[in-house]
């Protein structure tokens, strides 16, 4: 008999690292996808999965691989609460400590899937901490739904939706307080992110590594002149 294949899909180095590292090492055989050319309808026949893990991925997954394929995602919210984009910021500008890791079946409507598991994840550190901690739970969450062949229940409750953040919403707002100006950062604090800004006199200053300490926030900053469009040095 055959060993059964399972897929593991991400876009972020801590993905292949618990890919390398963790998955690869259990039962059945491993692979491991990072570009979004190489998912695709065609090659999943090919392999036949009995999962694919979807671990961070930034792009729409076509639909007739979810149709077809038994697609796990993980998600950073406790479901029905937090639908959709960008929930790592969602939660911390509304004042969220921690919340719940979810592993559910990707369906054609986004996040509102059957849940397979759901785990404590704390929303402390800068997001690529998070990130990164998700990426641990998630790995263990994987193991334990092979180890225990569990079936995903429907989601209960009211449903919000989250809205995914543009680029331009990462500019500093007016904020209350200084703990508010640190979440601020740190939530945006991630490879691949559009870190917290402030354009000022010509200049786009862009911050990072933050840390809070007796009320004063330290955090580096990159500085680079802001580039004038053409038709703005014309006039």
């Amino acid at each position: 008999m055959n060993e059964p294949t399972y897929l593991v899909v991400g876009s972020k180095p801590w993905n292949r690292h618990v890919f390398q590292t963790v998955l690869r090492t259990k039962p059945g055989r491993w692979r491991f996808i990072s570009e979004r050319d190489e998912l695709t309808h065609a090659r999943l026949l090919a392999d036949a999965p009995h999962y694919v893990f979807f671990l961070h991925w930034s792009w729409k997954v076509p639909a007739d691989i979810v149709r077809d394929f038994e697609c796990i995602c993980f998600h950073m919210t406790d479901v029905p609460y937090g639908r959709g984009g960008s929930p790592l910021q969602n939660l911390i500008v509304r004042g969220h400590h921690e919340t719940k890791l979810t592993a559910l079946r990707m369906t054609a409507e986004l996040d509102a899937g059957p849940v397979y598991l759901k785990r404590p994840l704390s929303l402390e550190g800068s997001a690529e901490e998070i990130l990164m901690r998700a990426n641990t739970i998630s790995a263990a969450m994987i193991e334990e739904i092979l180890q225990t062949s569990s079936k995903p229940t429907p989601q209960s409750g009211p449903v919000t939706v989250f809205k995914r953040r543009t680029p331009a919403e990462s500019e500093v707002p007016s904020l209350p307080s200084v703990e508010a100006m640190h979440d601020f950062i740190r939530m945006l604090d991630a490879e691949g992110y559009p870190r917290a800004f402030i354009e000022l006199n010509g200049f786009h200053y862009e911050f990072s590594r933050a840390s809070l300490r007796d009320g004063r926030i330290a955090a580096d900053v990159t500085i680079t002149p802001i580039q004038k469009t053409q038709q703005e040095e014309a006039k």
